[in-house]
């Protein structure tokens, strides 16, 4: 006779393929990133057999030797907001050492684990998680992002099916991230080109120039003064043009 559980896989499945062709639907040029990490996250706690709580942990390096800074993003409740705190407080777990060079990692027990004994015990006594399961969903030379899955009982994560159903959830998630943080580059890129084109023009029609000597006007003064020329190119818009 088959089980309970195994007879839910075959349905979380097709739950999964649809959130990911909702996802891959819907995740476009305006899509707002954060609106994708949210549905993740949600999605997770809601498809995932025996996950309580989920966030995404963004794990930070201001420079290549520094001390990483870590932030809980989508939290789906504040448990999960807590397990980041902590990592944070002890400058330890999952998405501060292994994760960083493993795609996946597991903790089937924090009452009994020992990798970072400090920081589960405080994960232990001061949240209701007991297992939990990091999985990489991007990496850059300075940031890391991982979806955090947390569960309120002990060994959730150690059966293959469930971590293969994650795993699958994450691959989704991923792709999605990535659309939508292009469409968020491209917008970014685009209101650049727009402002730095707009105070060229004031140079040129203020001082009887061309395009080209109002360029190089705006590139000297964004090197003497150390700030970036789109900032450069704002401050002179709005010199002129305030924003009400």
């Amino acid at each position: 006779m088959i089980s309970d559980s195994s007879a839910e896989v075959p349905d979380i499945h097709r739950e999964i393929a649809q959130l990911a062709r909702d996802a891959h639907g819907t995740t476009n040029d305006t899509t707002d990133p954060a609106d994708v990490l949210r549905a993740i996250t949600a999605s997770a706690v809601a498809l995932l057999p025996g996950t309580n709580h989920a966030a995404v942990t963004l794990v930070r390096k201001r420079r290549p030797h520094q001390r990483a800074e870590l932030e809980s993003t989508a939290p789906t409740d504040p448990v999960s907001e807590e397990f980041d705190s902590l990592q944070h407080e002890f400058g330890d777990g999952p998405c501060f050492t292994a994760i960083w060079t493993h795609h996946t990692i597991v903790i089937d027990d924090v009452t009994t684990e020992t990798r970072w004994p400090e920081f589960a015990r405080a994960v232990a006594d001061n949240t209701s998680i007991r297992s939990c399961m990091s999985i990489q969903l991007y990496t850059s030379d300075l940031e890391l992002g991982a979806l955090n899955l947390h569960s309120d009982a002990p060994h959730a994560y150690s059966d293959d099916d469930t971590q293969s159903l994650a795993i699958v959830l994450a691959t989704h998630a991923a792709i999605a991230i990535n659309t939508a943080r292009r469409g968020e580059q491209f917008r970014s890129a685009l209101a650049s080109r727009d402002i730095i084109g707009q105070a060229k023009g004031m140079i040129m029609e203020r001082y009887n120039t061309n395009a080209i000597a109002a360029f190089n006007i705006l590139t000297k003064l964004s090197q003497d003064s150390n700030i970036p020329l789109t900032a450069v190119a704002t401050r002179l818009v709005e010199a002129d043009h305030p924003t009400p």
